[in-house]
């Protein structure tokens, strides 16, 4: 365990580093990193397995920044290292189109394993990117080929801690008892308010004790590297429980405020930074220096990585000789590639089958699915009997201790726990092997809503089957019935929300969803039975909109989703009754409509004819389709879904009724343009 004076000024490198960049950009956090930076040494140095060079080798160690404020601590480690960071990227730091932006982002900078910021999210991940190498390790490895056996660290701080997705999450992850998950919690008791006294005074330790975590303390984190080095071993040795190692740690360690809030996220000042590098023996008047020996020393633990990863490639190619299958279908799952002819497994449907739920749609597809795409791995926030997620005969992702199941098992029982799931399915997604995907109502995505905006913001392939997705949940009222969520989740940019009306409707969104490697997914699905559309079609649907009841002389179109189109098909006989003809558009998915080109979209909603959107829900959005809207702007009520849609007037005879309204008020208007027609398109 011995240390140098090379290691000592590697260390103050880092905090001057971060200093440094924090300054010239003249905002950042400076506190963290100054206060972490003998931690991140060790762990690099001594523990982490990566190479700079190749940031995808599977079997890397996976490092997360929960508390992603002090982002140029990462940032300073990814430069050293010699990760394709330079030093020119430190000096962009926070500067527009830099590749070291404010808070970590995956598809940013190479070596960002997720994209965190939102505090609690990061160690979330760190529990789905734990939980993907011990499922993927138990699939793959094989007696005298230990493929897959990295260690996923994670840095947090108290405001993660604070948060309570972060609680959902690992309380879950005691109960899988992922022993390759290692914490490293900066206990330096600031957060922006000031000393963590005025609000979180719990005891951090009890509670991970109970949730079946080791927990480790370091008294002196500033200092003691022995002991840093010796806490990470120990975790390191006990297999059967994730770790948690409290790190007493200094904010802004080596500042003249250090200790205190001013320093957590606030540039140093000049005479500040000079008294630190004249206090570490550093030239007062550079910056963003970096002496030889530190690269070195750095360098030393890339090659070793390196090495490493030679040697693994060296078993992996021996285990093709002995595992071709598995081999070839590891390789595939990297890529992000599908198993060939998967799609010939989605089910197909004529009008003259049965009526059938969306969310029963949803479950024969994941039964059809499952064999062919053996990546698929999903789960439901206790609703599993509601969200119909889980395929016959699933084995549970469970502990072997548990009795329950083991680890090869694709299913997960989440918990009453949405926003730990949702943050859960971005780790389990960036780590390269797995698609994940997971169940609750509708409803209650909007509890992970932090969640679902960071699967699109990191361009990661995840899927939620919200089933329950209207008033149709009748009964449940408005406390369970999503009336603005679709709106909320459309307006998100890069996540697809599908409302799909039928069967073939459901097996296209499932198609579009899992070919879409960097866009997650909303699946709102019914719960009441849906007939099967006349002119519905697999390859209609993936174009996110088609015209589903077309007649020559239409005074109106009826534009809508989910369960509601089958009521303007109906409203269409209604209308016929008083001579007017209507035509039928569905439009399943807002996001890959608007991708399609304007000609073909024109085409669905053409000019000269007047509009109208039904959906019950909110009818924010639909007016960039349609002329008018008839949607649901007020909470819900509660009764048999029959009777609260008979309520609102969701009825063909109630959809007719606005429908003429539609006509008449549109009937002296010339040269009728489509709501498409824009003097330039929304999507930049």
């Amino acid at each position: 365990m011995g240390y140098d004076k090379t290691d000592e000024l590697t260390i103050n490198t880092i905090r001057v580093l971060a200093a440094d960049a924090t300054a010239h950009a003249n905002s950042g956090h400076p506190g963290a990193p100054m206060g972490m930076a003998p931690v991140a040494h060790v762990l690099f140095n001594k523990f982490m397995r990566f190479n700079p060079k190749n940031t995808k080798w599977l079997n890397r160690d996976r490092f997360v920044l929960s508390n992603g404020h002090g982002c140029m601590l990462q940032y300073a480690l990814l430069h050293l290292y010699g990760y394709a960071l330079s030093i020119d990227d430190l000096k962009a730091f926070r500067s527009v189109d830099s590749i070291t932006p404010g808070h970590p982002e995956a598809h940013d900078t190479p070596g960002i394993e997720v994209t965190t910021g939102p505090l609690g999210q990061g160690i979330c991940n760190a529990v789905g990117l734990a939980m993907a190498q011990a499922h993927t390790g138990a699939v793959f490895n094989k007696p005298g080929f230990e493929l897959i056996n990295n260690y996923t660290y994670c840095f947090l701080g108290d405001g993660c801690l604070m948060e309570g997705v972060s609680s959902e999450a690992c309380s879950l992850a005691g109960h899988l008892q992922l022993g390759n998950l290692i914490a490293i919690w900066d206990d330096n008791h600031i957060s922006i308010d000031g000393d963590t006294n005025q609000a979180f005074t719990e005891d951090v330790v009890k509670r991970y004790e109970s949730y079946g975590w080791q927990v480790i303390t370091v008294a002196d984190g500033d200092n003691d590297l022995a002991g840093i080095e010796a806490a990470i071993k120990e975790a390191q040795s006990v297999t059967n429980k994730p770790s948690i190692i409290k790190l007493n740690t200094t904010i802004g360690f080596g500042s003249k405020q250090q200790g205190t809030h001013s320093v957590h996220g606030s540039a140093l000042k000049a005479d500040d930074i000079k008294q630190l590098k004249q206090k570490w023996g550093f030239n007062p008047e550079e910056s963003f220096a970096v002496a030889q020996e530190v690269y070195d020393r750095c360098n030393q633990a890339s090659s070793a990585g390196a090495a490493a990863e030679e040697e693994w490639n060296k078993l992996f190619a021996s285990y093709g000789e002995k595992y071709k299958s598995e081999h070839d279908d590891l390789i595939r799952r990297q890529k992000g590639e599908l198993p060939e002819g998967w799609e010939k497994s989605l089910p197909v449907y004529t009008p003259k089958d049965d009526a059938v739920a969306s969310r029963k749609l949803s479950e024969i597809v994941l039964q059809k699915i499952h064999n062919v795409i053996p990546e698929l791995y999903g789960g439901s926030a206790d609703l599993t009997g509601s969200n119909l997620t889980r395929w016959k005969d699933a084995v549970d992702f469970q502990p072997p201790a548990t009795g329950l199941g083991d680890y090869t098992g694709r299913y997960v029982r989440y918990g009453v726990r949405e926003h730990g799931m949702g943050a859960i399915l971005n780790g389990l997604a960036a780590y390269g092997t797995i698609l994940p995907y997971g169940g609750t109502f509708l409803n209650f995505v909007s509890y992970a809503a932090g969640a679902v905006r960071l699967s699109a913001l990191s361009q990661v392939r995840t899927l939620w089957v919200a089933t329950h997705d209207s008033i149709g949940l009748g009964e449940d009222g408005p406390t369970h019935q999503p009336i603005e969520t679709l709106a909320h989740f459309r307006a998100l940019p890069n996540c697809m929300v599908w409302r799909p009306a039928d069967g073939n409707e459901t097996s296209a969104a499932y198609y579009v969803a899992l070919t879409s490697k960097h866009t997650p997914s909303i699946m709102a699905l019914s719960r009441q039975n849906l007939p099967q559309l006349e002119n519905s079609t697999i390859e209609r649907a993936i174009k996110g909109g088609y015209v589903c009841h077309e007649v020559e002389g239409a005074q109106v179109t009826l534009v809508s989703t989910g369960s509601e189109v089958c009521i303007c098909i109906d409203a269409v006989k209604e209308l016929e009754k008083q001579g007017i003809k209507a035509r039928v558009v569905s439009i399943p998915c807002f996001e890959v409509f608007d991708a399609q080109p304007q000609e073909y979209r024109l085409s669905v909603l053409p000019d000269g004819i007047p509009s109208m959107s039904v959906e019950v829900m909110s009818t924010m959005g639909w007016e960039r389709y349609t002329h008018e809207q008839f949607g649901l702007n007020r909470f819900g009520a509660s009764g048999a879904y029959k009777d609260v849609y008979k309520k609102f007037e969701f009825t063909p005879e109630g959809v007719a009724k606005r429908a003429v309204a539609t006509i008449d008020f549109w009937k002296d208007v010339p040269n009728i343009r489509s709501p498409l027609n824009r003097a330039f398109k929304q999507i930049i």
